[in-house]
């Protein structure tokens, strides 16, 4: 799905060679638009970005893509792992994407870009008879292959040439060089990109920088500060709270930090240490701080994190309550402590970083704490604008940006590529071992192989469509087996807004839990109506949810934070009753529908009105475990 979280503004001078994030370059030429894949989020490539784009063309196509002295942007692309587009000389050469079944980097090219790779490897060469068709979209099949480069093997990406050497198409091969050659039926190619190519412009050959980049938008990055410089000065005003700027040591709170530096006279800077935090980032926080002579205030989360995951377990896209436990407190702590009356902190968010972030109001109210005022002055920058300012702003930003981060944060973030942890794997060991000693620990007592941990399974409750089908065909056992009974249920502190509205809480047992038995017996129909997939029990309220994993964990979506907190108590409750049910009959006299029967075990039907007299009277719940 396509998802336009604001303009795209990406434009290329062809008299400079140089990316323009307007329709008009400083040098005073109009700019050719290029059209780049939502949200258009598009980044700089550093050396080490470059570095890997050519060793991946050089093996993939036996030449480097990339010529020295090119300035080139990334724009991150929807995948299922992670993918950029590589754009230079005013084309999207292609993309490069890390492939999660090989677990390695791969360039698939446009038209563009094999222009520049023809002539090494993985090409073939179609009959004269069939060019016309396969301009116009067609697939490439076996009878019409003239010649082939011998090493290309099935599901190899190839670039198909005309007898002239012309490129016409690229796609991924069907079947090796030699069943091609030996034109037996069947598709060869099936093609991604088709078409004739324009003759190659004429670029400026000179080697660019990022300082020329910079000029090229000068106008552009002036008007954006100056509008920035207004916003903050009139939140400041309007506000009349102590002002303070979240650090992250990213590089969106760094631009945030150096515009209010611009505009306010005094604040202090805030910084809530996860306990995940990388070192390199540690290390930026403190040298900024001190490198622009402005109070650092800091909290640290210390251990919270593994004092916390063996009740939890791993944390996932669904229930990241990681962020609760070790970010919500440290910011909750960081505001009690430091301004009594509340106050106004400048945050690095933009709309082109989710859909979330784009719906989101530039000035709101801290839904974790209740006397912090959040603005951003740069929620219509893209991260180009960023990169831009800060070049032009001469910035000492996090070194992990030029070594294959596109974004830094808590280093075991389950909303990470399987491409950021190769990487973390390669420059930090020490940390990427703690993590895979701790999931490789807990997938043994789940029942889960070894390669939940491989492919990164371990980070949804339910696999996206995409990634369960890579699951199934390297037949991987998902769903943790059932364990005893579970004792103890752990909530997180705090809740978090949703993309949607509302508020959530999210919980665990600790334990897998027997989605079945929860099923067959109805009594989630208690809370709401109720729907079961794989590896996941919906109950429906309304606009209220409850989502139940069979890994044990829980998220209650309410109204506000008093509904959430019902809900996710009266799951917890219910998930008791189903697991534990002596099937005594109390609760069958307490329900005046007569929605409620024994045979085995309670049973709710749809009579059930959800009054929930049923759960205060059962015994399980009355005299169970209560929650932690």
């Amino acid at each position: 799905m396509t998802h336009y979280l604001g303009e795209l503004l990406l434009y290329w001078c062809t008299s400079c060679n140089l990316p323009v994030l307007g329709k008009t370059c400083n040098c005073g030429a109009n700019t050719k638009k290029i059209e780049i894949t939502p949200p258009g989020d598009v980044r700089p490539a550093f050396q080490y970005d470059i570095d890997l784009i050519n060793r991946t063309t050089e093996r993939q196509f036996g030449k480097k893509l990339v010529p020295d002295g090119r300035l080139v942007v990334l724009n991150k692309a929807p995948y299922e792992d992670r993918m950029d587009e590589v754009i230079f000389d005013g084309a999207v050469m292609g993309s490069l994407r890390f492939e999660l079944e090989q677990m390695e980097w791969v360039f698939i090219p446009r038209l563009e870009g094999a222009r520049r790779l023809a002539g090494g490897r993985n090409w073939i060469i179609v009959d004269k008879g069939a060019v016309d068709f396969i301009i116009k979209g067609a697939s490439v099949l076996a009878p019409g292959v003239n010649d082939a480069d011998a090493g290309v093997k099935e599901n190899d990406e190839v670039i198909v040439l005309t007898q002239d050497m012309e490129v016409i198409a690229t796609g991924r091969a069907r079947m090796s060089a030699q069943r091609m050659l030996s034109h037996e039926k069947g598709m060869a190619v099936k093609t991604r990109w088709n078409g004739r190519l324009d003759p190659l412009g004429l670029f400026n050959e000179q080697k660019r920088t990022w300082k020329d980049a910079v000029q090229a938008n000068m106008h552009i990055l002036e008007k954006f500060e100056k509008r920035a410089h207004a916003f903050i000065k009139n939140v400041v005003e309007t506000t009349k709270r102590p002002v303070s700027v979240s650090y992250s040591g990213g590089k969106d709170s760094l631009a945030t930090l150096l515009l209010a530096r611009d505009a306010v006279p005094e604040f202090d800077i805030l910084f809530a240490d996860t306990g995940l935090e990388f070192s390199e980032t540690m290390e930026n926080v403190k040298e900024t701080a001190q490198e622009l002579s402005l109070p650092l205030k800091i909290q640290s989360s210390n251990d919270a994190f593994w004092q916390s995951i063996g009740h939890f377990g791993p944390p996932t896209v669904e229930a990241r309550w990681c962020c609760k436990v070790c970010k919500l407190g440290a910011i909750t702590q960081l505001i009690e402590k430091n301004y009594e009356n509340g106050c106004l902190t400048f945050i690095g968010q933009r709309k082109y970083e989710s859909e979330v972030r784009a719906n989101s109001d530039s000035i709101w109210k801290n839904p974790w704490v209740g006397n912090q005022i959040g603005a951003t002055p740069i929620q219509n920058w893209t991260a180009l604008h960023v990169w831009l300012y800060l070049f032009w702003k001469k910035a000492k930003y996090n070194p992990l940006y030029e070594e294959g981060f596109d974004r830094i944060g808590c280093w075991l973030c389950p909303s990470a590529s399987m491409a950021d942890f190769s990487r973390l794997r390669e420059i930090h060991p020490e940390l990427y071992g703690k993590l895979e000693t701790y999931l490789l620990d807990y997938a043994e007592k789940n029942g889960l192989p070894e390669e939940w941990v491989t492919y990164g399974l371990w980070r949804w409750q339910v696999l996206p469509k995409s990634i369960k089908m890579l699951a199934e065909k390297k037949g991987i056992n998902i769903v943790p087996k059932n364990g005893k009974k579970p004792v103890n249920f752990s909530m997180t502190a705090g809740y978090r807004p949703c993309k949607n509205g509302g508020m959530t809480a999210e919980g665990s047992f600790g334990a897998p839990l027997n989605l079945s038995l929860i099923t067959e017996t109805s009594l989630m129909r208690i809370i709401g109506d109720t729907n079961s997939t794989d590896g996941v029990v919906l109950a429906l309220r309304g606009d209220e949810t409850v989502h139940v994993y069979a890994s044990g964990t829980v998220v209650a979506r309410g109204r506000d934070e008093e509904s959430a907190r019902e809900l996710i108590s009266l799951a917890e409750k219910t998930i008791r009753r189903a697991l534990s049910c002596t099937a005594c009959g109390v609760c069958v006299g307490q329900c005046k529908e007569h929605a409620i029967s024994v045979n085995g075990t309670a049973r709710v039907s749809q009579k059930c009105t959800h009054c929930g007299k049923c759960t205060r009277a059962c015994p399980v719940v009355k005299f169970g475990s209560s929650p932690k």
